[in-house]
């Protein structure tokens, strides 16, 4: 009952919510960041992440270090924050933050999968897979031909089964399908998700809602993007569109005609809370579009933070640690190339 929270939350939620509200202030800050922008070696990045949450998780690595092992190494805090809210979460907490996970798992299935295709050794793949979305047999995904394989052999035991209904077909798999299965499942899982948020109820229905619509309203117009000059029909790509968000039925319909990045832009531009997101960019610019995103994401998750008694902070939580992740690994890279003047290109602040 939305409102009532506050009566029963505390019972098996409050632990696990101080508990996140307690990692959310490790994450890095602007100065951090502005810091960070100023290293001249990895090293340098390494000596100021020590004075961080990071500092036990680096502590031990030589030198010379590569961006590889800092992001290895980040994400690796990452998952032992995650798995210890999980062993601690009961239902339906425990189930919520499964579903957080469900994303990289399908990433994970079109890693292996597209990697196989192109003769790719399985351990090199196994080792570029996310942890949080390993499942006990990835390994053989190696060995299917198409869907109808790949679902029967594999993906039946796992939480994604339900989402390859729309998927099984005897086609091979080559880039173009695998990239259509990908985005089918990935509009399973929202939809999926997206229902179980609002079983749920209260505030954390009122929160997930805006934060998975805004996710669905992102891949559309990517996958909108993504396909323009493809032999994507405009059925197949109305088909990949989730059944919800603010863009949903009629943005949808006008996206699905779309020819060109300008006519994404007429369109998502008639929705108001999108209008900053294309004010940022010059027309015909399609480069800077996912940090203005990304940008506009953090905005929202950082927004969850305000309210108690819900579970999109655990969501909140998990989506601003990988964009953390995601901001070492630009720094971490541009100093190791020599291209310090691109450093402030791709890092979008947090706090």
């Amino acid at each position: 009952m939305y409102g009532f929270e506050a009566m029963s939350f505390n019972i098996h939620g409050g632990y696990l919510e101080a508990i996140v509200r307690g990692y959310r202030s490790g994450l890095l800050t602007a100065a951090d960041y502005n810091n960070l922008c100023q290293c001249e070696t990895l090293d340098d990045i390494k000596m100021h992440l020590s004075a961080t949450e990071y500092g036990p998780y680096l502590q031990n690595e030589p030198s010379p270090l590569h961006t590889t092992t800092i992001v290895e190494k980040c994400t690796l805090k990452l998952v032992d924050e995650y798995k210890h809210m999980l062993t601690q979460a009961t239902e339906p907490m425990s189930t919520f933050l499964e579903y957080c996970t469900y994303g990289h798992m399908i990433d994970n299935v079109v890693l292996i999968v597209t990697g196989t295709l192109h003769e790719r050794d399985v351990q090199e793949l196994l080792e570029k897979c996310h942890p949080l979305g390993m499942f006990d047999s990835i390994a053989t995904l190696a060995v299917a031909q198409n869907m109808r394989e790949l679902y029967r052999l594999v993906l039946v035991d796992t939480p994604l089964a339900p989402y390859f209904s729309e998927c099984i077909t005897s086609e091979d798999l080559d880039d173009m399908n695998i990239e259509i299965m990908r985005n089918t499942l990935y509009k399973a899982y929202l939809e999926d998700f997206y229902r179980f948020c609002q079983k749920l109820g209260g505030a954390t229905a009122e929160i997930m809602s805006d934060l998975l619509a805004f996710e669905a309203d992102r891949r559309a117009v990517n996958i909108t993007i993504n396909s323009i000059g493809t032999e994507l029909t405009r059925d197949d790509r109305r088909k990949l569109y989730s059944n919800f968000g603010l863009l949903c039925p009629y943005g949808h319909e006008e996206l699905a005609l779309c020819e060109d990045l300008d006519q994404v832009r007429g369109v998502v531009e008639k929705y108001p809370p999108y209008q900053s997101i294309f004010s940022k960019l010059s027309y015909g610019e399609s480069q800077m579009l996912d940090k203005a995103f990304y940008e506009e994401e953090v905005k929202r998750l950082c927004l969850s933070y305000e309210q108690q008694f819900h579970y999109a902070v655990f969501f909140a939580y998990i989506r601003l640690k990988e964009q953390e992740i995601r901001n070492l690994m630009w720094i971490s890279e541009c100093v190791a190339q020599n291209q310090k003047s691109r450093v402030h290109d791709s890092v979008v602040f947090i706090f």
